[in-house]
């Protein structure tokens, strides 16, 4: 399928999301479209997918003009998309998930989920998609719920696939298995249109790469563009893709984890005896493969998964299965790893979001009246500084994107009294310019003499902004290194192996 757009603007009142852009998607190509949080590629894709109209502007499908008035017009015309935020209901199967709006049917209308499955398979293994069609979906890992997504576009034999930002809640092993599967889906012959502001991968899978900024193409380039090019056309200035921190001057303990034993749904022990101190002026950074404890880990800490044994004490206070609550006030700061699960309400304002784990303090409310008007001054505030793209702060959290999403709770932890922070995948769904400024924000917290432990999947993050590296592998802590150990180091401890020198 050939793929063009032509001046595809669109408005949302005042705010102009698309700006007149152009693009061009030739058959069996990986055309990129990269830009900032906000710049507008989500709302050109929703309106490519049907799910928007456009103000102005024309799409044309290997060269006639189609108007696209919904979602399924966009599938009749051969178009499939996989949402940043899966599209699957998680308590029906695989198969139940790829045919629902589209049902097969055999006899007396009775659904023929005999001949799902049998699709589901010989897609899978067409494109190296791999996944059981029986199984449910919320008991499959993100990467292969991702695979549910495309198999479901797939079926229904799209031509063009929309993939948005699809590596943005991946490990780092799903995302290289991701790019294998669309290299495949490339050379059979479909179109693949991928949003995307990690630089690295997209250098490494696309074929041709258009920058938007503000709603408008800035240009396309090449693969072979440097990272260091490509970030400067798309937050319009030069941006350090490296941490700039001092050496760091570690005091006293404050978070201090003893003996820590948790147990996930499933009753399995998958933090197994940990001990780890996080002293104040210095960042620990978490590294291992996702799903090796990590996430129990930060539960525990946080309070939102209870601890069968051993202890957490922040500021020498024991907050051991202590309330969500009595630990944020205690001072504790977390940036969640699933945002829209543990860290925001998509229903309230940007500017209720702000405030959410202090709406009874002063300034924001006395004598249990809300004070609605520091409420807003505050999130304006904070929208400013942090480069929030919102029409307005009342705005509903859903109507933003989801880095936009990240950066507001990024705001509102880093903008209260902290003891520690905790944060779990920082910057995850955030682009370059974004990613400085958190990473900057982050070594400031640090160098104001608090605190902070990093859980990242993204090992560069880690090593960049660790001041001491601990390692997790299978529910243990296999050594605590410094940022300067090689990565093939670090790797062997990532697989339960210990290197010279760690401890």
């Amino acid at each position: 399928m050939r793929l063009e757009l032509r001046g595809i603007t669109k408005k949302f009142g005042s705010l102009t999301a698309n700006d007149h852009i152009d693009l061009i998607v030739e058959p069996g190509q990986i055309h990129c479209l990269l830009g900032e949080n906000g710049a507008g590629k989500s709302t050109l894709m929703n309106v490519l997918f049907g799910l928007l109209q456009a103000d102005e502007g024309e799409i044309l499908i290997d060269g006639e003009p189609v108007r696209l008035a919904n979602s399924g017009d966009a599938v009749r015309r051969g178009i499939g998309m996989v949402h940043q935020h899966f599209m699957l209901v998680p308590v029906f199967s695989v198969a139940e998930n790829v045919v629902l709006g589209f049902e097969p049917t055999r006899s007396l209308d009775r659904l023929d989920y005999a001949r799902a499955r049998e699709n589901i398979r010989s897609v899978s293994r067409e494109f190296g998609l791999e996944v059981d069609p029986d199984a449910t979906v919320e008991s499959l890992p993100i990467g292969l719920q991702q695979r549910v997504e495309i198999i479901k576009a797939l079926s229904h034999d799209a031509q063009l696939l929309i993939l948005d930002e699809p590596t943005a809640v991946l490990t780092p092993q799903e995302a290289d298995a991701l790019m294998a599967i669309m290299r495949s889906l490339a050379a059979s012959g479909k179109s693949i249109l991928f949003i995307s502001h990690k630089l690295k991968e997209v250098r490494q899978v696309s074929d041709v790469i258009t920058v938007i900024r503000s709603g408008r193409v800035i240009g396309s380039v090449p693969p072979t563009a440097s990272e260091n090019e490509l970030a400067a056309m798309m937050v319009g200035r030069e941006v350090s893709l490296v941490v700039q921190k001092s050496a760091a001057t570690p005091r006293e303990p404050v978070l201090e984890v003893r003996d820590l034993v948790v147990r996930d749904d499933r009753g399995l022990a998958v933090v197994d005896g940990v001990s780890l101190e996080v002293h104040a002026g210095e960042i620990v950074a978490l590294a291992g493969v996702q799903g090796n404890g990590q996430t129990e880990l930060v539960e525990a800490i946080t309070g939102l998964r209870h601890v069968e044994s051993g202890s957490v004490v922040l500021a020498g206070r024991d907050i051991t299965n202590h309330s969500p609550r009595e630990i944020l006030d205690a001072g504790l700061g977390h940036i969640p790893e699933d945002r829209q699960r543990d860290g925001v309400v998509l229903s309230m304002s940007v500017a209720d979001n702000m405030v959410l784990n202090t709406p009874r303090r002063a300034p924001f409310a006395r004598h249990g009246t809300r004070n609605l008007r520091a409420v807003r001054d505050h999130a304006e505030t904070l929208v400013e500084s942090f480069d929030v793209r919102t029409s307005s702060v009342e705005a509903p959290l859903s109507s933003l994107s989801g880095g936009n999403q990240q950066k507001v709770i990024v705001a509102r932890e880093l903008s209260r009294p902290l003891e520690v922070l905790v944060a779990s995948q920082p910057t995850r769904g955030l682009d370059v310019g974004s990613i400085e400024y958190v990473h900057r924000e982050i070594v400031r917290v640090r160098d104001d003499g608090h605190a902070v432990l990093i859980v990242s999947s993204e090992l560069d993050e880690v090593m960049a902004l660790g001041d001491r590296v601990a390692v997790m592998f299978q529910g243990r802590i296999t050594g605590i290194v410094d940022p300067s150990t090689s990565r093939e180091d670090v790797g062997l401890l990532m697989a339960g192996s210990a290197p010279a020198g760690t401890r």
